[in-house]
């Protein structure tokens, strides 16, 4: 069991009890939930947008949500491309940098990123079906990164990632524990805490279904295997396969040795 002091509790309130409180409206429950705030002319602003353009097909809806959704975000930047069925939760907190591509049905969630939002750089490309969650911390992702399909980042104390970063399809990032600590009561209403940020660093190749689990640091060059499971730092230019994750060789080391 894994020592009081090195969890990190973190305090959110149950989905159950948003959806079911009974001091607010259901409208203003909705509100919370979806935009986080209760200006009804942005709320009108977002019904209107998302159901008329949200699932337009082909070429004229990415034309139409182009010009349309821009005004949703807290900053836009130019030849930004949006997919059909596209969530968004709390779009006022979400920053696209220029030419960034969200594929159809993903979701970006920035319901507890605070004020620093989720973050997506300029040429960041977002493949199907991925979730971008800032649950109850931050998402940062810098330049020209790319996110393979059916990839979650899940946000409990923030996620980090650096430029022209690889991430295969069917990964998982990030994410918090539930504590266990009692035996009478469930896991579920026991809380979570974290281990910390998960921090990627420029230039890394994530292979497809690869698991980051929350506190853990990734550095500059590193490869991952397919299907691997990172349980702990990684040096810059580690390659590393299996579960849990262990370091084969480094990149570095192989150049130099060649050289030689």
């Amino acid at each position: 069991m894994i020592s009081p002091k090195t969890k990190n509790r973190v305090y959110k309130t149950p989905l159950t009890e948003q959806l079911s409180q009974t001091e607010s409206s259901v409208l203003k429950r909705y509100q919370n939930k979806v935009l986080g705030n209760d200006r009804i002319f942005y709320l009108l602003k977002y019904e209107v947008v998302t159901s008329l353009f949200g699932n337009v097909n082909g070429g004229l809806g990415y034309l139409l949500r182009k010009r349309f959704y821009r005004n949703l975000f807290k900053s836009i930047g130019k030849g930004v491309i949006l997919g059909k069925g596209i969530v968004l939760r709390h779009p006022g907190q979400i920053f696209l940098g220029d030419r960034v591509a969200i594929d159809d049905y993903g979701l970006l969630d920035a319901s507890g990123a605070g004020e620093e939002g989720v973050y997506l750089g300029d040429d960041v490309i977002v493949s199907r079906n991925c979730a971008i969650r800032g649950k109850t911390g931050s998402v940062r992702i810098e330049d020209k990164t790319d996110i393979g399909c059916n990839t979650i980042l899940s946000s409990t104390t923030g996620i980090f990632i650096g430029r022209s970063v690889l991430i295969g399809g069917n990964s998982y990032i990030g994410g918090g524990r539930y504590l266990s600590d009692r035996l009478d009561i469930p896991m579920m209403e026991q809380g979570i805490y974290s281990q910390g940020p998960v921090v990627i660093a420029d230039d890394v190749w994530l292979g497809a279904g690869v698991i980051v689990l929350d506190g853990v640091s990734i550095g500059k060059g590193c490869i991952v295997g397919a299907g691997a499971v990172v349980t702990k730092d990684l040096p810059d230019y580690a390659v590393a396969v299996g579960v849990p994750a262990r370091i084969i060789r480094n990149r570095k080391e192989t150049k130099e040795t060649k050289k030689v």
